[in-house]
């Protein structure tokens, strides 16, 4: 099976941008070497969604939406007879069940390379707790050298990217492969390969600049507008959680991320309630939960589903009946993009999770490392 393909490696690092993009050519040229190109054409909208609303937080209680995305440890009870603590058979048993729908991508492996025989393959990650563990300090979720070489082999077969609520330029710092494709702030931070201009209607949609080593490149940040606000933001919740031992907030430049994994629970509700105080005053800004993270994000409709969807656009691959996306991810937000290849019966995705949960996925992984074992034919 040959799923070798040439494509230009792109880097990460250029000068800010502070001007509306909301709109992005959908029909692109094929993706080549030299770098595909926008035709003129039609153009998709990205719509904002219902302001006003926090989600996942206003309608089932601040503690309890935290809890449920950060689930408590189990009670366990020593079994003498067998040798092995109760709770740990339970859990075993759960998730081999488990992995009945959803089985390991790794078991599978002779499926999914038969399936991609003849096809074009398109491979999206998450960071954090799918190429790194989750740690307690966001700022040490190094990814290791062995990952590091697995996902740069990957990356010489065939178009690569990394699409995560980090920023981009942190997620690049991490990382460090130039031969990556990088999407920060879950998707509204892309950077692509250089294309023709648009329509003199939209002459800011996409911007042309550089990276470090001087290569052209372009940027599509559909969420530039609220930059400012998103500053704004961010010095407020930084102030307002300086107290809480254990919170911290992270710039994640189109959102922001406030950390309270190593925040003793008993003020994981005192974190939401300054979180919520602080957005009553911005109603074009939402949030949604992580792995115990807050995020704040703008109101538009904008996710990782659409970043891979507009990936794909970017590099000639969308609606192809010879290409078959891959989507690695292990948390919430990945959901977005699980649902677009499921329901478009694109791809695959893979679900990273050593705890059994209802997922868009059809594939898994229990746990980073066992991704940098898959061996490519």
């Amino acid at each position: 099976m040959d799923l070798k393909s040439n494509h230009t490696p792109v880097l990460t690092d250029t000068a800010p941008i502070t001007k509306s993009r909301l709109h992005v050519h959908s029909s692109l040229l094929p993706y080549s070497h030299a770098g595909a190109t926008f035709p003129h054409g039609m153009l998709l909208t990205i719509p904002r969604k219902k302001t006003g609303i926090l989600e996942d937080v206003r309608s089932s209680g601040w503690l309890d939406a935290m809890k449920s995305s950060s689930p408590p440890p189990r009670n366990i009870t020593k079994d003498v007879s067998n040798g092995f603590a109760s709770s740990e058979a339970d859990t075993a048993s759960s998730y081999f069940t488990w992995l009945l729908k959803y089985p390991s991508a790794l078991t599978s492996f002779d499926q999914i390379t038969n399936y991609a025989r003849g096809k074009r393959i398109a491979l999206f990650m998450d960071y954090d707790g799918t190429l790194s563990p989750i740690v307690d300090n966001p700022d040490c979720a190094f990814m290791s050298e062995n990952m590091r070489a697995a996902v740069k082999k990957v990356a010489e077969y065939f178009p690569t990217a990394i699409i995560s609520g980090r920023s981009r330029d942190k997620v690049y710092e991490f990382v460090g492969l130039t031969e990556l494709y990088y999407a920060g702030s879950h998707g509204m931070d892309i950077i692509g390969p250089v294309r023709q201009s648009v329509s003199d209607n939209h002459p800011n949609c996409i911007i042309r600049s550089t990276d470090k080593q001087g290569k052209e490149v372009n940027l599509f940040q559909p969420a530039a507008e609220f930059l400012l606000m998103i500053d704004e933001v961010l010095k407020s919740l930084i102030e307002c959680t300086k107290d809480i031992k254990g919170a911290k907030v992270e710039n994640n430049k189109f959102c922001v991320s406030v950390h309270y994994r190593n925040v003793d629970e008993k003020n994981w509700d005192l974190v939401g309630q300054r979180v919520n105080d602080v957005l009553k005053c911005y109603p074009r800004l939402r949030l949604t939960h992580g792995r115990k993270v807050l995020e704040v994000r703008p109101v538009i409709n904008w996710d990782k589903g659409k970043a891979v969807t507009f990936l794909l656009e970017s590099l000639g691959l969308n609606n192809c009946d010879d290409v078959l996306p891959i989507y690695i991810g292990d948390d919430r937000t990945d959901e977005d993009a699980f649902k677009v290849l499921r329901e478009g019966n694109k791809g695959y995705g893979i679900l990273v999770s050593s705890a059994p949960k209802e997922s868009n996925a059809i594939y898994s992984l229990r746990d980073p490392s066992e991704f940098s074992t898959v061996h490519l034919p």
